[in-house]
């Protein structure tokens, strides 16, 4: 089966690979993806709403974070909105800090 291809400007071929997850318990929620993407792929969604990764407000260490290593400050999280509207260029793993996406070229449609 094909994979989804594309020209540029210049001519030359090139393979998209597009958004297929986000680690969300590595996300730190700084919006970096959701500001370079070109399309409505993300959205901030609250830290709490992500099965898993609830923040444990009893145990705090010496810098007022929780054990889990996430305070007040980074309670949101990125979750991919429309996946459907991602155009494979990358710009969200290349900004991302914390390198928390996962891309794939994709089979072309028949």
């Amino acid at each position: 089966m094909s994979v989804i291809t594309g020209v540029t400007r210049g001519g030359e071929s090139y393979t998209p690979a597009f958004v297929m997850e986000i680690d969300q318990a590595h996300c730190i929620g700084c919006g970096r993806c959701f500001k370079v993407c070109p399309r409505d792929v993300f959205d901030l969604i609250e830290r709490e709403d992500v099965a898993g990764l609830e923040a444990d407000d009893d145990e705090d260490d010496d810098y007022g974070d929780d054990d889990d290593g996430f305070s007040d400050d980074t309670a949101m999280v990125m979750s991919i909105k429309n996946a459907m509207d991602c155009i494979g260029c990358g710009s969200c793993a290349r900004i991302c800090p914390k390198s928390c996406f996962t891309h794939e070229a994709q089979p072309a449609a028949a």
